[in-house]
């Protein structure tokens, strides 16, 4: 009895994983009048466990996301699959409840993953006739509004990491927002980014890049955010880095 060989070639199997993860955070977008949202995923093996999303719901919504595995490479790329499957599907059944929908993420990562791999992760429903954002902060860095010149607000709590416990229990917050306000999500792969002393960028950095841009648009606030975090770690790229923004007309 003989047996045929199967050869894979592993280098394809990369890039064809490195595509699609990349074609899965292109899906096409909701488009609403009074938000305009723009995001930029920078994994640092080409295949990572950043991501981001933006979702149109029912009602004249829009969900917008971001999270973050634990690791680096194929496993937390493989994670954040997982997470962003099923957030997209719970997100259909219960376009109006950010708590029940990250509550189902987290039962389905909790029942599919490894003990040791999570992953913090923020969701947050915009209803374009109130202006208002629903929001759950599950672990992850908090985003912050941005209204003005001299008001920063934290969208801060919601509970743990998803994929952590199987019966952890969310609480969504939300705020109002208005025109002119500046949402801007990361992932600590941006915050924690380093120079050649060893000084982070951190939130204050990031921050001011945003301030800063010279268009208040949201493709060239990340462009701009993007161009001061290579400046500061000098092209050097340590973690995934994610930044989302998202302008309130």
């Amino acid at each position: 009895m003989t047996t045929d060989a199967v050869v894979v070639d592993v280098s394809q199997e990369w890039v064809a994983a490195c595509d699609l993860q990349e074609r899965f955070m292109q899906a096409p977008r909701a488009r609403i009048e009074t938000l305009t949202c723009h995001a930029l995923c920078r994994q640092m093996r080409a295949l990572g466990g950043d991501c981001f999303d933006f979702l149109p719901l029912p009602g004249r919504r829009v969900a917008l996301a971001i999270a973050d595995a634990s690791g680096k490479g194929l496993a937390a790329a493989l994670m954040m699959a997982n997470v962003q499957s099923s957030l997209r599907t719970a997100a259909a059944f219960a376009p109006n409840e950010a708590a029940a929908v990250v509550t189902a993420v987290n039962r389905q990562a909790h029942a599919s993953s490894p003990l040791d791999r999570y992953a913090t992760l923020f969701y947050g429903v915009f209803d374009e006739e109130t202006r208002t954002l629903q929001y759950v902060n599950a672990g992850h860095n908090p985003p912050i509004v941005i209204r003005g010149g001299d008001t920063m607000i934290r969208l801060e709590g919601g509970g743990p990491p998803v994929g952590i416990f199987a019966d952890s229990i969310y609480r969504a917050g939300m705020v109002q927002l208005n025109p002119g306000d500046v949402i801007v999500a990361y992932t600590d792969g941006v915050v924690e980014a380093v120079d050649s002393t060893g000084e982070e960028w951190g939130v204050y950095g990031l921050l001011a890049a945003v301030t800063a841009a010279p268009i208040r648009q949201p493709d060239r606030i990340v462009e701009a955010a993007f161009a001061a975090l290579d400046e500061h770690s000098r092209n050097c790229q340590t973690d995934d880095a994610t930044i989302l923004v998202a302008c309130v007309h």
